[in-house]
């Protein structure tokens, strides 16, 4: 989908697809970990539903993704499988990295996924490298590098949007802004304005967008991956949204103010996300339902691949560390 295309029923429907899909992976997965049927380390992206559907309706399997070890609902709307997805979450060998890299580096090239990485800020250089490697094999592919706004004040983010402007490479450094950083608040440790406002010292296009309204995130999201398919450069979109949930799985929230929190929650953007398309007419309420059904049924095999497949060999504990035939 282009950012050409007209903003309408479809597209909604489109984005909303993604968003339940990301929406009932992260409640099962949370109810997997309350009742102990499932050990992992696990951040929950609800709240922020809209900004990763919104973004991946315009992208084809062949463009790239860089996300965050918080990047779930990145890795869900970009094509990941489920199946590969749950089974590395319970570390099996046909998980999408053979058990071995967990949540925290869940890649799948064949999506477009190539990169998962637990270092704020890492993958921004790391984007550029693909974004790059595409523009000098004249590659019709566009690069989404998702971070957090804590990540904006890492070394490597300026030092990539430098030279990304250079060199006007095809990527968009999507900039999830929900508020905090980890634990801590956005005012406490940023003193600009808005992420977005950053782009200007490097000669960057960039954008804030409310990232959790669906035809908002679509239009600036689709603006950016056409302006990088035509050879125009990068884009830093900031889209401000909010998680409802702790940093991690276990982690309170207790630093969240109670009346930001039941503010946001009142703004729920899934519940609104879903009304709209029922006011659309791209779907009724048996649609819906039948959609959910349809998505969960295809999680409950996925789940049942995981829990059914084998633990990784012994043997791989020192594969795909070190070339083969060459000495450590």
């Amino acid at each position: 989908m282009s950012a050409s295309a007209e903003w309408g029923p479809a597209a909604l429907l489109a984005v909303y697809r993604k968003a339940l899909l990301i929406q009932l992976v992260d409640e099962r997965m949370r109810s997997l970990l309350v009742s102990g049927r499932l050990a992992a380390v696990y951040y929950s992206p609800r709240g922020q539903e809209i900004v990763s559907a919104g973004i991946a309706v315009h992208l084809k399997p062949s463009d790239y993704l860089v996300t965050t070890y918080r990047g779930i609902h990145d890795q869900l709307a970009k094509g990941m499988p489920l199946k590969l997805l749950c089974a590395e979450y319970y570390g099996k060998a046909t998980g999408a990295c053979k058990g071995k890299g967990g949540p925290m580096h869940i890649t799948h090239p064949a999506a477009g996924i190539m990169v998962t990485t637990g270092v704020v800020g890492g993958g921004l250089p790391i984007a550029n490298g693909l974004a790059l490697a595409a523009q000098l094999k004249g590659e019709d592919r566009v690069t989404v590098c998702c971070f957090g706004d804590g990540a904006s004040n890492i070394g490597a983010f300026h030092e990539s949007l430098n030279m990304a402007s250079l060199w006007k490479l095809p990527v968009i450094f999507l900039c999830q802004n929900n508020g905090y950083g980890e634990c801590t608040r956005y005012d406490k440790s940023t003193t600009a304005a808005h992420i977005a406002d950053r782009a200007a010292a490097y000669s960057m296009r960039g954008v804030r967008v409310d990232g959790n309204d669906p035809e908002a995130m679509w239009r600036a999201a689709g603006e950016a991956v056409e302006r990088a398919r035509k050879g125009e450069g990068p884009t830093l979109l900031e889209a401000n949204t909010f998680r409802f949930m702790g940093h991690y799985f276990g982690d309170p929230g207790a630093y969240i103010p109670k009346d930001e929190y039941a503010a946001a929650q009142a703004r729920d953007p899934m519940p609104a996300c879903r009304a709209a398309v029922l006011r659309s007419g791209a779907a009724s309420e048996a649609d819906l339902t039948a959609l959910e059904r349809e998505i969960n049924a295809e999680l409950d095999q996925a789940l049942a691949f995981a829990t059914e497949s084998a633990a990784p060999d012994v043997s791989e504990i020192d594969r795909d560390i070190y070339a083969s035939g060459v000495a450590a």
